[in-house]
């Protein structure tokens, strides 16, 4: 059975007050300006954000590529979170075929992933790959103490610095960058400590 923690929301089991909840379902809704065409939400989870996506902008959106590593975690989410418009499938974000497999996008999310990935090169690579000319990322990672240093997050290889971070993003373009403080999303205010960043490409 399905269990909520701080790497996986479950949406039917959390009170709609939980802040952990309402942090994740803003960085969706915040992608709901930008989501059109054909969609990847990589590193899925539970599918919640998928449909939300899916639902919202049903007009604009022609299909959502839903994908995660975990088995359960997408029966889960087949089972919870079914929208016509969302196909839910298994990969590996760093797996070198992962082109071959889905194909190119006009839009990708990545919410809370790159935190966890050892080949974080791979993984980057395959979104710059995967994103057609004047497609638009957007991925968001918590800060912390930098590359290769250790985290309290059990789940996490490391947490990048905000330098590390806007480094990532040099080879795609036109990028804007966000901050996120529990629910609010803004462009960086001067004295404001953010615990997220958040990045938005555009692939030129």
């Amino acid at each position: 059975m399905l269990k909520n923690t701080g790497e996986r929301i479950i949406l039917e089991e959390l009170p709609l007050t939980n802040g952990m909840l309402l942090e994740h379902l803003a960085r969706y809704y915040f992608a709901l300006y930008y989501a059109k065409g054909r969609v990847l939400d990589i590193a899925c989870g539970t599918g919640y954000g998928s449909k939300i996506m899916a639902k919202s902008k049903k007009n604009e959106i022609d299909e959502i590529i839903a994908v995660d590593l975990d088995e359960e975690t997408l029966k889960y989410a087949k089972q919870h979170h079914y929208h016509p418009l969302v196909k839910y499938r298994k990969a590996d974000a760093a797996s070198e075929n992962l082109q071959v497999e889905l194909g190119l996008f006009d839009v990708i999310t990545s919410f809370e992933t790159i935190e966890h990935l050892e080949a974080e090169d791979a993984f980057l690579k395959n979104l710059f790959n995967m994103l057609k000319p004047g497609g638009i990322l957007i991925l968001s990672t918590p800060f912390g103490d930098g590359r290769g240093k250790p985290t309290k997050e059990p789940f996490h290889v490391h947490q990048l610095t905000e330098t590390e971070f806007i480094e990532l993003f040099e080879p795609f373009g036109t990028t804007e960058f966000y901050y996120q403080r529990s629910v609010l999303i803004e462009p960086k205010r001067k004295g404001k400590h953010y615990p997220i960043g958040i990045a938005v490409c555009l692939k030129s």
